[in-house]
């Protein structure tokens, strides 16, 4: 477990805790293979479980009672979900699922907040970790609000990218439109936008970036504001360095 916690590619919370936060989670700690479409959290049910991701990226959906939905964020090695259990919630406010398959490892949500009790760095470092979500969530609507799909569409292939290693991901149309709260039609015309200025290379299921400066550009500033207050508050996002 040790090694697993600094190793180059772990997430990136795990790699950068202090080794009296190693000690009182690395026990609880149980590695889990997360295929597409796993459940790591249901909206209203009591959360058992958070998941620090390794590989793959999640999706945190908002449904209303009439279960229309949105995406409101993703996360990926940089992160831990769901994030009730940090705030000492009990119950899960989003449903959370594996939109591209991964591995990572699983902590009962007991052990976790008893260790966020004894060990106040780790307590600064995961809440540090939900400012970043706050504000990856807020900027989303600043972007669902003010900016056209394909510029949209631009920002969330670049989120993508910076969780994965190389420049392949695996993301269906279905995704995508649930991403962008857009009909698939409308996602099939903004991959060919972006292909048509040789930014991505779209195929089935997957999207495969070409020009990544390109896609920084065509985005905007609908992109990069997370990612800076990521950096400021926690690291780099693409290499975990243990402390």
């Amino acid at each position: 477990m040790d090694k697993a916690l600094n190793t180059a590619g772990d997430n990136v919370l795990l790699a950068r805790m202090d080794e009296e936060a190693k000690r009182h989670l690395a026990p609880h700690l149980e590695p889990l293979v997360l295929p597409r479409g796993f459940a790591l959290s249901t909206s209203g049910h009591q959360v058992k479980y958070c998941y620090f991701i390794e590989e793959g990226i999640a999706s945190i959906i908002a449904r209303s009672a009439t279960e229309r939905s949105s995406e409101v964020g993703i996360v990926g090695r940089e992160g831990v979900v769901p994030l009730a259990p940090i705030l000492d919630g009990t119950h899960a406010t989003f449903d959370i699922f594996m939109q591209v398959e991964g591995h990572g490892w699983r902590v009962a949500t007991e052990p976790l907040q008893e260790a966020l009790l004894a060990v106040p760095s780790l307590r600064g470092l995961l809440n540090r970790y939900v400012q970043t979500f706050i504000v990856q969530a807020a900027f989303t609507s600043l972007a669902n609000a003010n900016y056209p799909i394909e510029p949209r569409l631009a920002r969330w292939i670049l989120m993508c990218h910076d969780r994965i290693d190389g420049d392949r991901i695996g993301l269906t149309h279905e995704f995508l439109a649930l991403m962008l709260s857009v009909r698939r039609a409308s996602i099939t015309n903004a991959l060919h936008e972006l292909e048509g200025r040789r930014l991505i290379w779209s195929e089935r299921s997957m999207v495969i970036v070409r020009d990544r400066t390109g896609l920084e550009k065509f985005a905007g500033d609908s992109y990069g504001r997370p990612e800076q207050e990521y950096r400021r508050l926690i690291g780099e996002l693409k290499q975990p360095e243990a402390i």
